[in-house]
C-alpha cells in the first residue's frame, strides 16, 4: 500500500515488557545466542529455520515427549512432512500440567442452565470418568468418539478424555440437522456417540431425541448413544461415568496419532474429514500462546459452537495459565448485549468473536460500555471473515483506545491462524497484524511469484505441524492434494486472497473461488460489501457474478435493509454510487434485490459460492447442505431466483 494506515492501537512498553513473545526472544538469546530485534526478525528466523524454530517451541514450553524429541523435521515434503519422528507425547497431559486443584479452569454460561463454573480439581474428575466409561465400553487407541453435543464444559471433558486415551474425537453442533451430522460421523465410522437429549436457544427448547436416534442407526459400527441429560437437568445417564475416584492417566501416542476430525463446511459436497495429530496441534497451540499472549489470570472466550475449529482453539487455551470462558445459545437473545453482559459478568480479558456479530453490534448500534464494568477487557479477537475498516473503528469508539483488536485469518484445514495477532506490535485500520511464527505466508502471481503491495493467492510455502495428516478415507491422498496443492504443487493454496504489506501487515479480500472479474478487473467481494454496507439503510449483503451469454456477465447485489426501509430508486442510485466511487465503475451491480437475510454457515461465512451454483442452474441439494447452515431458509429465495436466471441465458 503507498499510504500507511491510521494507527489505532500501540501496546505500552509495559505491555511489550511482559508479553510472553517478549520472553520468548529473551529465552532465545540466552538459549541459543540469537538477538532478534522485532517481530520481523524474528518471524524470518521462525520460517527460515523452521527446524530450529520449532524444537525451539518445543524447549521452552516444556514439552514432554514420552520418547524421541530431537529431530524436529525428518521430511518436508507437503504434503506428507514428517514431524519429530519416532517421539510419543500426549496433547491431554499438557492441558492438566501443573493446574492447581483449586484454580477455576472454565467459567460457563447458557441459556439451559445457570452460570457457573468448574475448577481444574473438577476437570480432571469429570475427564477421568468419561475416560473410564469410554473404556468400559471398549473404546481403545485409535477408536473414533463423535460428540453431538453443545458448548458446555462436559464436551470439553469428553474431549479430554478421548485425548488422554488415544481415541480420535469428532464433533458436530446440536443445530445441525440429521443428515448433515450423518454425512460428517459416518465417514470415520464411529465406536461411540455422545449426545444430549436437547437444548435451548433464543428462548426456545429444541428436542434432538429423534435426531439422536436417526443419526445412530445411520452411524456402522456403532456401539453405544451415551446421553447427557442437558435440557432437563439429569446429567450423564445411569451407568455411563466411572467411578468417583477413577484416576486420569495419558496414554504415550506417536506424534502423527490421530487427535481429532474437523470437517470443512459442507456447503459444497460432502464435507472433508480433516484430520489433526495430537503433536502438530499441541505445538501449533503452545505456539499460539505467543499471539494470543494468555497468561495468568487472564479469562478468555470466544463465541462458537462445537462445529467449528474456533471450539477446539478455545480449549487449547487450557494449555496456558489461562482460564476459559464457554457461552451455549443465541448471541442476540434477548438482545446483542447478551455477550457484553457475559464480559462484564466473568470479568473476561479477551473477547472473541466473529466479525459478523461485530459488524451486528455496530449496525445495531450497541454501546457496550454502556451500564456495565469492561474495565477487566484487554484484547477482541475476530475471525470468520475479514473485518471491515469501518468494524476496526467501531470496537475502538466502543471500547476504547485501551483495547488490543486482533483480527485473524486461518482456517479448519489446519485449525489455527496463521495470520493475525501480535500484542507487541501496533494495531492499524483495516489490518491484521502479522504473519504468525513458523508461517510462511506469501502472497502468490498465477505464475507462483510472491508479491509484496499487491493482492495474489494466499500460499504457505513451508510446512506447519498442525497441517492435515490425511483426510479419512482419503487412501490415496488424492484428495488432500486435490484440495491444498493442485495449483501450485508442493505448496499448500489455500483459497484466500491476500495482499502482504511492505510493512508487514496483511489484507484479506475473501475467498479467492469467489473473486469477481469484470473485463480483467479483480475484485474480492469483501471490497464490494465494504462499500455497501456503509449505508447506514443495508444491514447485510450478498454478491455473486453470473456468465450469461453474450455478455461480459450479470452481478446481481443482494441486500438485507434496516426495518422500515425500502428499496426505492434513491437507495438504488446511492448503492451504485457508492460501488462506482470505492470499488470500480466496472463493478457497479447489473441489479440490486432486497432479500430477508443472507444465507451463511453456522460459522458465519456468506454463502457466495453455492448461491452461484443455484443461479446458475445446480440443483440446490448439490449446491449446499442445508443442515450445515445458520438460516438454511434464507436459500429458498435463491431457489425460486434460479428458473428465472437460468431462463434468462438461453
Amino acid at each position: 500500500m503507498s499510504e500507511e494506515p491510521q494507527l489505532l492501537w500501540e501496546p505500552s512498553a509495559e505491555a511489550v515488557r511482559n508479553a510472553i513473545i517478549t520472553r520468548f526472544q529473551e529465552w532465545l538469546a540466552d538459549r541459543r545466542g540469537l538477538t532478534l530485534r522485532s517481530y520481523d526478525e524474528l518471524w524470518r528466523w521462525s520460517v527460515d529455520d523452521l527446524e530450529a524454530f520449532w524444537t525451539s517451541i518445543a524447549e521452552f514450553f516444556d514439552v514432554r515427549f514420552s520418547q524421541g524429541g530431537g529431530i524436529a523435521l525428518g521430511d518436508r515434503s507437503m504434503p506428507g512432512a514428517e514431524w519429530f519422528p519416532g517421539s510419543t507425547v500426549s496433547w491431554a497431559e499438557h492441558v492438566f500440567r501443573g493446574k492447581r486443584d483449586e484454580d477455576v479452569a472454565i467459567r460457563h454460561a447458557s441459556e439451559s442452565r445457570d452460570d457457573g463454573e468448574w475448577t481444574w480439581a473438577r476437570l480432571r474428575r469429570e475427564t477421568a470418568r468419561i475416560a473410564a466409561g469410554l473404556r468400559a465400553l471398549g473404546v481403545g487407541e485409535g477408536d473414533r468418539v463423535v460428540a453431538y453435543m453443545p458448548n458446555i464444559p462436559e464436551t470439553v471433558a469428553g474431549l479430554l478424555a478421548c485425548a488422554s486415551i488415544g481415541a480420535t474425537w469428532s464433533s458436530a453442533a446440536p443445530e445441525f440437522g440429521a443428515r448433515s451430522v450423518i454425512d460428517r460421523f459416518a465417514q470415520v465410522e464411529p465406536t461411540v456417540l455422545l449426545a444430549i437429549d436437547g437444548y435451548r436457544y433464543g428462548g426456545k427448547d429444541f428436542d434432538r431425541g429423534e435426531i439422536v436416534e436417526r443419526i445412530a442407526s445411520e452411524l456402522p459400527g456403532l456401539a453405544k448413544v451415551a446421553r447427557l441429560g442437558y435440557l432437563d437437568g439429569s446429567g450423564w445417564e445411569d451407568g455411563f461415568l466411572g467411578p468417583e475416584d477413577a484416576e486420569l492417566s495419558f496414554a504415550a501416542l506417536p506424534f502423527d496419532h490421530p487427535l481429532w476430525v474437523l470437517y470443512s463446511s459442507g456447503t459444497t459436497g460432502l464435507p472433508k474429514p480433516i484430520v489433526h495429530s495430537q503433536g502438530g496441534i499441541l505445538l501449533e497451540q503452545l505456539k499460539l500462546a505467543l499471539h494470543l499472549d494468555a497468561q495468568s489470570g487472564d479469562r478468555v472466550f470466544w463465541f462458537s459452537t462445537t462445529g467449528w475449529m474456533m471450539w477446539n482453539f478455545l480449549v487449547g487455551v487450557l494449555l496456558t495459565e489461562a482460564s476459559i470462558i464457554l457461552f451455549d445459545g443465541n448471541p442476540g437473545h434477548p438482545s446483542l448485549d447478551r455477550l457484553w453482559d457475559l464480559a462484564a459478568d466473568t470479568g473476561m480479558t479477551t473477547f472473541g468473536t466473529s466479525a459478523a456479530y461485530i459488524g451486528s453490534c455496530m449496525k445495531a448500534e450497541v454501546q457496550p460500555r454502556s451500564g456495565r464494568d469492561l474495565g477487566a477487557l484487554r484484547a477482541v479477537g475476530s475471525t470468520g471473515s475479514p473485518l471491515s475498516p469501518e468494524a476496526f473503528q467501531w470496537v475502538y469508539d466502543a471500547l476504547g483506545a485501551d483495547t488490543w483488536l486482533f483480527s485473524t485469518s486461518g482456517g479448519t484445514d489446519m485449525c489455527t491462524a496463521f495470520i493475525g495477532g501480535v500484542p507487541v506490535l501496533p494495531v492499524y485500520l483495516g489490518e491484521l497484524q502479522a504473519r504468525s511464527l513458523g508461517a510462511d505466508v506469501q502472497a502468490f502471481d498465477p505464475d507462483g511469484n510472491a508479491l509484496t503491495d499487491a493482492v495474489g493467492e494466499l500460499v504457505i510455502r513451508q510446512p506447519m505441524p498442525s497441517m492435515p495428516i490425511y483426510l479419512w478415507g482419503d487412501e490415496d491422498g488424492s484428495r488432500l492434494i486435490e484440495s491444498y496443492y493442485s495449483m501450485y504443487p508442493g505448496i499448500w493454496r489455500h483459497g484466500d486472497w491476500i495482499e502482504i504489506t511492505s510493512r508487514g501487515t496483511a489484507i484479506i479480500y475473501g475467498r479467492s473461488d469467489s473473486t469477481i472479474n469484470r473485463g480483467g478487473v479483480r475484485m474480492g467481494t469483501s471490497e464490494i460489501y465494504r462499500a455497501v454496507l456503509d449505508l447506514d439503510e443495508v444491514l447485510d449483503a450478498l454478491v455473486v457474478d453470473l456468465p450469461r451469454e453474450g455478455t461480459d456477465g450479470w452481478m446481481p447485489l443482494f441486500v438485507v435493509l434496516r426495518e422500515g426501509v425500502t428499496l426505492d430508486d434513491d437507495l438504488v442510485g446511492a448503492i451504485r454510487a457508492r460501488v462506482r466511487e470505492d470499488c470500480s465503475p466496472r463493478h457497479v451491480p447489473s441489479e440490486i434485490r432486497q432479500i430477508d437475510q443472507v444465507p451463511r454457515t453456522l460459522s458465519g461465512k456468506v454463502l457466495e459460492v453455492p448461491v452461484k451454483r443455484i443461479l446458475t442452474g445446480t440443483p440446490v441439494d448439490e449446491a449446499a447442505s442445508r443442515e450445515s447452515l445458520a438460516n438454511p431458509e434464507a436459500l429458498d429465495y435463491f431457489v425460486a431466483l434460479g428458473d428465472e436466471y437460468a431462463g434468462a441465458n438461453r
